[in-house]
């Protein structure tokens, strides 16, 4: 592991590190001067470091996340300081591969020099030198204050001891959040590789398997050059899918920086507009495989491009991938349009990855069977079975679009599908499927042929789903769907949830703000604003969860169903704890006293989500959800912040970390 990912490993314990004042500072300060030419003067502040321990440099690059050092001159006397303060050590320069950005930093010794021109007959320098020093395991901010008499050759002095910190602005523990969002976009990426395969059995694309095969074998005498088009064929539909997303990111990303593509993002994942256009858009795509009617894109488009597709060489490849994306468009469009919109909760560079996925996992069978035309002989037939897929393709759908509209209902607080109307949907929805796969249900069919093995399997299963869903009306859990389903907070009837919750209110303090829209998941009490938990932790004397969250964040909603529900993990929350769930992503608005001009990006933040988002970026320079930090009464962390992690042992170990520090803490 390199020293800037310990770094940034260890910035998540540097509140609580400087809160307790037992870690001495790693770094000896001597500053002095020394005449160097005609009235001319040299200031050396040089920095002792202890072994295992690195300060950065003055200037870093644009990226990483630590502190640079920095000098302040306050006070100047009969001198004038000449240009800026120079870096004489050698200074290591590191690439994080994670963070994809240089970082520079000293070891054991760090010289840094001012040349000053004298005026007058006492001259003095009095200012402020700021650091962050880090460990393997853990960094400290140090600040060194000084007053240098020119003339008699400067002062030894010793670092001034950490002060205990009201809430610096830097406090996070990337890896932790690295790690989560790398299992995250695995499983989106995984995803994307399936969808991508499952579309080449769709009725829009199945059928152009034989079609582009065979272009690429037709007139061609020379094997080794058809294969060369058949590996550029493939090239071509996976940068037909993906340099489009990627041009469109990067342009936001360049022009607005990282922020505004985020904010892009966020807009596009919890906005009412977009998440209930998709729903309409999945709705129109149920209806079309379902067979009210075909969807087809103008045909003079398709016809030119296939046009096209008959001139030679790779100009002729490119438009003959152009028709086959044109023409496959009806049956991948929601399917890219939910991969899409999957991957922009993570990070900025995840919908470019996943599309890459999906398309190279779709351009694979076409290069393929182009390499080994012989594989066509064994692919099944078009005939029934492609209208079998058609219509389970549409059935899922309706399922699948229904998560859109559930964001915008959660995020606006509609009340239109509370968890049990969500539930009966998919119970109507599988159970019609079930009896279509059965042969029960006539949807396209031109006589009525007895349904296959495969698919009668099929219709076993989708079955068994069906009534797997029907004890979540009355709360059952149903931990496998719980990133897919509202919150259990939104059913009016939950047989699961504790019928008396009063023994808890002793854990709250004053009526939680936002109560009457939000909710905390197993019948926890706790709070919805952060100033509001803390008054309440350090009335109590107990320390804070936080818990960054958001109603469209799937991986929230399986932390809760798989890790909260744990009775060790629920004990701790409920009588350890007092616990704010703090939404990034809820739309309503605030009174105009409560809104926020933000520190990092200057906006005025107005509503709830957007509040609490800028409150996480800015305190702790990250924005995923979930992520959880345990706090002490004064605002400083107990433990390493977690992302997202199902070990329940792992969650019960951090959260006891945190008390165990806590404890350590309250004792000073």
């Amino acid at each position: 592991m390199s020293i800037f990912k310990h770094c940034v490993v260890a910035l998540a314990t540097l509140l609580a590190t400087t809160a307790s004042a037992q870690i001495q500072d790693p770094v000896k300060w001597d500053i002095s001067s020394q005449k160097t030419g005609e009235n001319e003067y040299q200031i050396n502040f040089k920095a002792k470091i202890d072994n295992g321990w690195h300060i950065f440099a003055q200037y870093l690059p644009k990226g990483n996340y630590s502190l640079p050092t920095s000098f302040t001159f306050e006070q100047i006397s009969d001198a004038e300081l000449v240009d800026t303060v120079r870096e004489l050590s050698n200074v290591v320069v590191e690439k994080d591969e994670i963070a994809g950005a240089m970082v520079r930093f000293f070891c054991n010794e760090a010289v840094f020099a001012q040349t000053v021109k004298v005026t007058g007959p006492a001259p003095t320098v009095s200012g402020k030198i700021e650091y962050q020093s880090c460990s393997d395991e853990m960094c400290v901010m140090g600040d060194k204050e000084f007053s240098l008499s020119i003339l008699d050759g400067g002062q030894s002095s010793v670092p001034a001891p950490a002060e205990p910190s009201d809430g610096a602005k830097l406090t996070e523990s990337e890896p932790v959040v690295r790690t989560a969002n790398s299992n995250s976009i695995w499983k989106v990426i995984l995803e994307a590789i399936l969808w991508g395969f499952a579309a080449l059995l769709t009725p829009c694309v199945f059928p152009m398997v034989p079609m582009t095969v065979s272009f690429f074998l037709k007139n061609e005498q020379n094997k080794g050059r058809s294969r060369s088009m058949a590996s550029a064929f493939g090239l071509a539909i996976v940068a037909l899918y993906t340099i489009p997303i990627a041009i469109i990111i990067l342009a936001t990303y360049l022009i607005g920086g990282q922020s505004v593509t985020a904010d892009i993002f966020n807009w596009l994942s919890t906005h009412w507009l977009p998440n209930v256009l998709f729903f309409i858009i999945f709705m129109v795509f149920a209806a079309s495989f379902l067979g009210a009617f075909e969807i087809v894109l103008p045909s003079s488009l398709i016809n030119k491009a296939d046009s096209n597709s008959n001139r030679g060489g790779l100009v002729g490849v490119l438009f003959m991938a152009l028709t086959l994306v044109l023409v496959s468009f009806s049956c991948t469009g929601p399917i890219v349009g939910t991969i899409l919109v999957k991957s922009t909760q993570g990070d900025i560079w995840e919908p470019i990855i996943t599309m890459l996925a999906f398309s190279a996992a779709f351009a694979l069978p076409f290069t393929l069977l182009a390499f080994f035309p012989s594989w066509l002989t064994k692919l099944p037939k078009s005939g029934s079975w492609l209208n079998t897929v058609k219509v389970t393709l549409g059935f899922i759908e309706i399922a699948l679009g229904l998560k859109f509209l559930s964001v915008a209902d959660q995020t606006y607080h509609w009340g239109i599908l509370d968890r049990e109307v969500y539930l009966a949907i998919w119970i109507a929805v599988f159970a019609l499927l079930s009896l279509y796969l059965l042969g029960k249900l006539q949807i396209g069919e031109t006589k009525n042929d007895p349904p296959k093995v495969f698919r009668l399997l099929l219709g076993l299963l989708t079955s068994a789903f069906t009534i797997y869903l029907i004890p979540g009306m009355w709360g059952a859990p149903l931990k496998a769907l719980s990133g897919y389903l509202p919150p259990q907070t939104t059913i009016d009837f939950d047989l699961s949830a504790p019928q008396n919750t009063d023994d808890y209110d002793d854990n709250l303090c004053s009526t939680p703000k936002y109560a009457d829209l939000l909710r905390l998941p197993h019948g926890l009490q706790g709070y919805f604003d952060y100033e509001q938990a803390l008054e309440c932790a350090r009335e109590q004397n107990k320390p804070l969860f936080i818990d960054f969250t958001g109603h469209g964040c799937v991986n929230c909603r399986e932390m809760e169903a798989r890790v909260w529900v744990d009775a060790e993990v629920l004990d701790r929350l409920r009588n350890d704890y007092i616990v704010v769930a703090l939404y990034v992503d809820d739309k309503t608005e605030l009174p105009e006293s409560e809104w926020v001009t933000s520190d990092y990006d200057g906006k005025v933040k107005k509503s709830i989500g957007k509040v609490n988002a800028d409150f996480q970026v800015s305190r702790f320079k990250i924005n995923a959800q979930p992520y959880y930090c345990l706090l002490d009464t004064v605002g400083n962390l107990l433990a390493d912040p977690m992302g997202y992690n199902l070990n329940i042992s792992e969650f019960v170990e951090f959260l006891d970390k945190g008390i165990e520090n806590f404890e350590k803490s309250d004792k000073y």
